[in-house]
């Protein structure tokens, strides 16, 4: 895949800026944008090599500028497997943003609560992820210009920053949640089968992203956080019926606090 075009495309518009972190933001987290001073607001459909988002809730642009004192580049809008997209051009920018120079990334995303003790609007810091259901994103030759081909995914999420995160959030919402996020490809929700085996195998969290951008960012040596904002009781947890509606409602609610923890958590 050509990621150099797209490097040279975005240097165009940002000159010889360097952004110090990413920030991927999952459905109806967007919010964060209109925080972004001096921006540059590119749209995805005009750079060479990305894919263009189609789910709602995700605006399709990315958004280079400053934030808390620090020079980010966040993608306002993702990309998923189940939109039709090979795995490898959902991650696509991950690896131009290392082209860039970036070495930290925050991934976040809407997830279907699985822990019990879980309730829509908690944030939970992941720290670890089960993908074994899904096709690796590192399948087909290695893009050994980035990383190894077997590369260690004993620390995905890194340690010190999940401490970070977690003080941050308990600091905004009175509890903060910490557990294992499972990627499931989607689009339609799972089964409430699913749901019991997930959660005998270990998850606390189920949802449709962040997990291959997570594995080439590390494939890449970024430094990885990710938060997941619940914004429903997986399948078969309650009575209701899982919709998109309600997974942009919740994100919509705790918008307020979502940013202000982003920015605390970059000023630090």
């Amino acid at each position: 895949m050509d990621y150099q075009e797209a490097v040279k495309f975005i240097k165009g518009k940002i000159g010889n800026t360097v952004p110090e972190i990413a920030i991927v933001l999952g459905s109806g987290l967007g919010v964060l944008k209109n925080d972004i001073q001096n921006k540059v607001v590119i749209e995805y459909k005009d750079i060479p090599g990305f894919p263009i988002s189609t789910v709602p809730g995700h605006a399709g642009e990315l958004i280079i500028g400053e934030l808390s004192g620090k020079t980010i580049i966040a993608m306002n809008g993702r990309f998923h497997y189940y939109e039709g997209y090979d795995v490898k051009q959902t991650v696509f920018p991950i690896r131009v943003f290392s082209l860039l120079g970036v070495n930290n990334i925050i991934l976040t995303n809407a997830a279907g609560g699985i822990n019990l003790s879980y309730k829509p609007g908690d944030f939970m810091v992941v720290n670890d992820h089960l993908s074994f259901f899904a096709e690796s994103v590192l399948r087909g030759k290695n893009e050994d210009e980035f990383g190894v081909r077997f590369p260690d995914m004993s620390e995905v999420y890194d340690r010190e920053e999940i401490k970070k995160m977690k003080a941050i959030i308990e600091k905004y919402t009175g509890v903060a949640r910490e557990g294992v996020y499972a990627y499931m490809k989607g689009p339609c929700f799972e089964t409430p089968a699913e749901i019991r085996a997930l959660r005998t195998l270990g998850a606390d969290s189920v949802g449709m992203s962040t997990v291959p951008e997570a594995i080439v960012a590390r494939h890449c040596g970024m430094k990885v956080v990710a938060i997941s904002c619940i914004t429903n009781m997986a399948a078969g947890v309650t009575e209701n019926k899982l919709s998109h509606e309600e997974v942009n409602e919740t994100a919509n609610r705790v918008k307020g606090q979502f940013k202000e923890i982003i920015k605390e958590y970059l000023k630090e």
